[in-house]
């Protein structure tokens, strides 16, 4: 039967409308391509910079130390400063002129490392070992007593992860989580008058490995070699600091995961290095960034604004600005140990150190040596230690004068004069003037650094406070 036009264009129609949902279904079945997120990524590379960032800090100022140029030394030897710095001197930032450091960098994969110290006669000396990730595994700080100025002689094997073996009997073991170490021996100096005993004391500090010290053998455990020369060799290659902050994230991750092989976590934190792993970051493997170049480079920013924002548990009063009860021994508080890696580091724990800093006057001005500050201590709020306290002016940038007065600090071990009352004032100012208590100090922008040396619980409790900074 012949059918009609009607007919003919409805059956069209029909077959056209099955066909057309039948597109419709296969277009529905076909997966549509959406771009995956990418705000984890920028997340946890954040979280991972913080986290990873005091063994990245470490192992750029391992590298720099060791070797055989001017102001390095091999591992597992000590290099010992042969004077205070040098005027002008910012690496490390804000150099102590309070004492002569001697600093070695340990490998404990073959066997132990002996750090042997002599009897300091009365003198203050303070001995500590980091591991890689900062926190203070040894120091002498805990021994002493009353008055932090007598260390006996003494002998300290650092025994490094998985070593089975016997010690000496006059030997303390002290176990190193980490395949690395990094060892600081401070000696106290009165403002380098005394070098003679400083380096009678220096030939008395012995590192050696385990095996040459059983054998009795004195072989040579000292690298001579002035901070000038440090100073010099440092800036050639740009200090770690300024090494860590140059990497891209290839090159920062790729570092964390090479010291990770050696130098696992501490504490142990397989969250984080599960993090790690899903950003292609595998200890002792090549590194493998997901395909996410801005949130990456994000992540990179975020994570170092965050490394240099000082965190919430840190003491603040007056302007002032220093680690509390934490530092040294941080557990899982990695804002904390990442800003101290970067501030200061080397940090030891509240009963070896405290570093208090401050920028801007009671006013909130900024310092600066064209002005002249007094800084009042009330005669109960004078800074609590059992070693001593001193006062250095230095650049904005953290580094010495230009002068030599600059050099001086001011504090209880040179006698600083206090008034009738018991109490103390410190005048700062580039210009010389007389007053009982003058700390000299950089003709530009400054900040100043009070250092405590084994101070009291008061000091980091937060039961003590250092006083304003007042313009006259």
């Amino acid at each position: 039967m012949i059918k009609t036009r009607r007919e003919l264009f409805s059956l069209h129609w029909t077959c056209a409308s099955l066909a057309g949902l039948a597109f419709l279904a296969g277009c529905a079945s076909t997966p549509v391509y959406s771009p995956r997120p990418t705000g984890w990524i920028k997340d946890e590379v954040a979280d991972s910079y913080v986290f990873g960032y005091p063994l990245v800090r470490m192992e750029a100022a391992r590298d720099a130390a060791v070797g055989t140029e001017p102001g390095q030394a091999p591992l597992n030897t000590l290099r010992h400063t042969q004077a205070l710095p040098p005027v002008g001197s910012a690496n490390p930032p804000t150099p102590g002129l309070d004492t002569f450091d001697s600093s070695g960098w340990l490998d404990l994969g073959a066997e132990p490392v002996v750090l042997s110290l002599p009897d300091s006669h009365g003198r203050y000396v303070d001995a500590r070992a980091l591991d890689m990730w900062t926190n203070v595994v040894w120091s002498t700080s805990a021994q002493t007593g009353p008055r932090a100025n007598d260390i006996k002689e003494q002998a300290v094997a650092f025994v490094g992860p998985g070593w089975q073996g016997d010690l000496p009997k006059n030997v303390k073991r002290v176990v190193v989580p980490t395949r690395n170490a990094w060892i600081t021996v401070r000696i106290q100096s009165n403002a380098g008058r005394d070098v003679t005993a400083i380096r009678k004391l220096q030939r008395g500090v012995r590192l050696v490995s385990l095996s040459v010290y059983t054998s009795d053998a004195r072989s040579a455990s000292i690298a001579p070699g002035g901070n000038a020369t440090a100073a010099a060799a440092l800036a050639a290659s740009g200090s770690p600091a300024a090494q860590v902050a140059a990497l891209d994230a290839n090159g920062f991750f790729s570092r964390l995961a090479e010291g990770l092989q050696d130098n696992p976590p501490v504490p142990d934190d397989p969250h984080a290095l599960k993090i790690l792993a899903d950003l292609g970051v595998k200890p002792g493997e090549p590194v493998k960034l997901p395909d996410a170049s801005d949130a990456i480079a994000a992540g990179m920013s975020d994570g170092r604004d965050r490394v240099a924002a000082p965190p919430s548990n840190l003491l603040s009063v007056n302007g002032w600005s220093w680690f509390g009860d934490g530092v040294g021994n941080y557990g899982p508080d990695y804002a904390l140990r990442a800003y101290a890696a970067y501030r200061q580091p080397g940090i030891g724990t509240k009963d070896d150190e405290v570093r208090a800093t401050v920028t801007l006057d009671s006013d909130g001005h900024a310092l600066n040596g064209a002005n002249r500050y007094v800084i009042h201590f009330a005669a109960n709020q004078l800074p609590p230690v059992r070693g001593f306290w001193t006062i250095s002016a230095y650049t904005k940038e953290g580094a010495l004068g230009d002068s030599a007065p600059a050099r001086l600090a001011v504090g209880d071990r040179n006698g600083a004069r206090r008034n009738r009352d018991g109490s103390l004032d410190v005048t700062v100012s580039s210009a010389r003037v007389r007053a009982a208590n003058w700390l000299p100090a950089p003709r530009t922008d400054l900040q100043l650094v009070l250092r405590l040396y084994a101070p009291k619980p008061q000091a980091t409790d937060g039961s003590w406070q250092p006083p304003a900074v007042v313009r006259q």
